[in-house]
């Protein structure tokens, strides 16, 4: 086996092999607008293409430093650390963040109600391979995940009643969701994301042009789908989705806090899980939620709760772990950290809006 970078001839291979969105050649590129640098690597057996990842490296403000970044990577290995490290030290980074995709452990789902223990759990430790506990994580470490393949009848039928109701309920008052996969989809979006849900909720988000490019990058390849949720002409909801081989993914949403008896929320994720469907998906990755004794005094415990609703098993991933690149400055790098979103927090505390 050798592992080697990859030039853009390889592309086509590449997305091929590699297994989520964020993984995809075309985010590489999109992170590279951003002003990352992308290394990406082939996994190469017989001079044949055989698997790929790549690694992001974010400049630190201010210094010749950077960190890297490995999301949702395959399960590394002592050869890809290896490779990893080396490319890492060219690149002055104090760290690289692995949070591969990777599932440890599942809890089962009957109409809004987890398991008491899990109900599939797997070995794993990635500390026997060099790599550190972070202290924290850029991705949600827990995921709610829909099993498309099942007829709309029996994924109704294993939501919680609640749920159930305020679908039909949204229907009832006239709530209509349709797909805008364009540039006035994107608008929309971007308005009730940032004028609305931001401001609400106090979110710390990227600008309107980090979706403008998102978007011009990523939609010629099809990944990227819009659905809007109205109510007599009026989005109460928007939702950005990606589509990835055979799994959709919901990163990001916006709603309105007008008008939220008429629950367009609810359907508008129904109408996600049908669109799933569709596109012939087997899966419906609702990209985060809490652990599994979830406490409702929590930030996000109302998004965590919304998305149990809908009866998908609670995931939990391997977690984040970090290959020490600078062990000199990884603890201050750690610290620094600790001490900016502290000041983050106390931020939104202040200026969330009621």
């Amino acid at each position: 086996m050798k592992i080697v970078l990859l030039t853009k001839s390889n592309k086509a291979a590449f997305d091929r092999l590699v297994n989520h969105p964020l993984q995809s050649w075309e985010w590489g590129e999109f992170k590279a607008s951003q002003g990352a640098v992308v290394r990406r690597f082939g996994i190469f057996q017989k001079n044949k293409l055989k698997g790929g990842f790549q690694v992001f490296f974010h400049r630190l403000p201010g210094t010749s430093f950077t960190v890297g970044y490995f999301p949702r990577g395959p399960l590394p290995t002592q050869s890809m650390i290896k490779k990893i490290f080396s490319v890492a030290k060219k690149e002055k980074a104090l760290l690289v963040r692995f949070e591969p995709d990777l599932n440890w452990r599942y809890w089962q789902n009957n109409r809004g109600k987890l398991s008491p223990t899990p109900t599939r759990e797997r070995k794993i430790s990635l500390a026997k391979m060099g790599l550190r506990k972070a202290p924290r994580f850029v991705l949600d470490p827990y995921t709610f995940v829909l099993n498309l393949r099942l007829s709309e009848e029996k994924i109704l039928a294993n939501m919680h009643h609640k749920t159930r109701y305020n679908i039909r309920l949204a229907r009832r008052k006239g709530v209509t969701v349709k797909e805008e996969s364009n540039q006035a989809g994107l608008a929309i979006f971007i308005r009730l994301l940032f004028e609305e849900t931001v401001k609400r909720q106090g979110f710390y988000l990227h600008n309107p042009e980090y979706f403008r490019k998102l978007w011009r990058i990523l939609s010629p390849a099809g990944m990227v789908r819009i659905l809007l949720a109205s109510y007599k002409g009026d989005v109460l909801a928007a939702w950005m989705l990606f589509k990835w081989k055979d799994t959709l993914y919901y990163p990001y949403g916006a709603s309105s806090s007008r008008l939220r008896q008429v629950m367009a929320s609810n359907l508008i994720c129904w109408e996600a899980i049908r669109l799933g469907k569709k596109l012939g998906c087997r899966y419906f990755d609702l990209w985060g939620g809490l652990g599994p004794q979830a406490d409702p005094s929590h930030p996000w415990y109302g998004f965590h709760r919304f998305k149990l609703g809908y009866g998908g098993d609670l995931v939990e991933k391997v977690g984040s772990w970090d290959l020490v690149v600078n062990p000199y400055l990884y603890p201050v790098y750690n610290t620094a950290e600790k001490l900016r979103w502290f000041y983050l927090h106390r931020l939104r505390r202040l200026f969330r809006r009621p």
